[in-house]
């Protein structure tokens, strides 16, 4: 059995207690009564995630996890008693994590960035706040323009640093965030830059040239939700911009001039129109 993952496993039989499944290898675990499907035979492949109970042993669940092995996830302390804190990770049985595993003490009602791992001594699953150390920049294939899935970690003056697929680390430059993030938003975004260092910039839009289509895609919604108008130009100032869309002078100036050149928006000083409008 795969802990702390999705595995599919075979209906055994069916017991009071609920359904045994297992695997090619003769593992068993028994997937409470409270999870059984409505309509099953002997012999049905059922996709379970499997995770130690109370008593530390193997039990499969149809509900799904906020993470799953090797990943992060973003949790909220429940407890906190002598051993460590108890996280909300979507299952019955709460999460622990260790004081030594705390990055600082956790505090009931907080939120944390934990990430999940299997102590190797004890065949346990653990939770860890100390993040860092699962990140790496080593083996990382991300380049300039490619899209990605980022986590937000914690907002500093320079900006957002993120978790990158589930593995890297990086920065969201605070003069290229134009929306309101928070800690704990899962994202995509795009690779601005790897610098030689393996530092990763990021964006939460297409990069360059790759920006113009969806950008202008949008100030066309736009225009037509406000019934063909918006009183926006090249002399608006970047605050109303990014205040009205959610984007750059520059890259409304790109978009606007794209839908200019296609002859779908007129430009005029108090604003732009679309031109079907006219």
């Amino acid at each position: 059995m795969n802990l702390g993952q999705y595995n599919t496993l075979t209906i055994l039989r069916e017991t009071e207690p609920g359904l045994f499944l297992g695997n090619e290898q003769d593992e068993e675990v028994l997937l409470p009564n409270r999870y059984k499907p409505e309509d099953f035979r002997i012999g049905d492949a059922l996709d379970v995630f499997v995770y130690l109970d109370n008593e530390e042993r193997p039990i499969a669940t149809t509900e799904a996890p906020f993470l799953t092995l090797n990943t992060f996830g973003y949790l909220r302390c429940c407890d906190v008693n002598e051993h460590g804190a108890f996280v909300d990770w979507g299952l019955v049985k709460q999460l622990f994590v260790p004081f030594r595993e705390q990055a600082r003490p956790m505090k009931v009602g907080h939120w944390y960035i934990v990430y999940l791992y299997l102590d190797q001594k004890t065949n346990r699953l653990v939770g860890s706040s100390k993040t860092n150390r699962f990140l790496t920049q080593e083996g990382m294939t991300l380049e300039k323009f490619d899209p990605c899935e980022v986590l937000v970690t914690h907002l500093t003056e320079k900006g957002a640093n993120v978790i990158i697929n589930q593995k890297h680390q990086g920065l969201i430059y605070i003069d290229d965030i134009f929306e309101d993030i928070r800690s704990g938003d899962k994202l995509t975004a795009y690779v601005k830059k790897v610098r030689e260092d393996g530092k990763v910039d990021i964006v939460l839009q297409p990069v360059g040239y790759r920006s113009i289509e969806p950008n202008a895609a949008y100030i066309l919604e736009e225009l037509e939700a406000a019934g063909g108008f918006l009183p926006l130009s090249d002399a608006s100032s970047p605050d109303l911009i990014r205040q009205e869309l959610g984007m750059s002078k520059k890259l409304f100036k790109k978009a606007i001039g794209t839908l200019y050149k296609e002859k779908k928006i007129s430009i005029a000083p108090e604003g732009i129109r679309l031109l079907d409008n006219e």
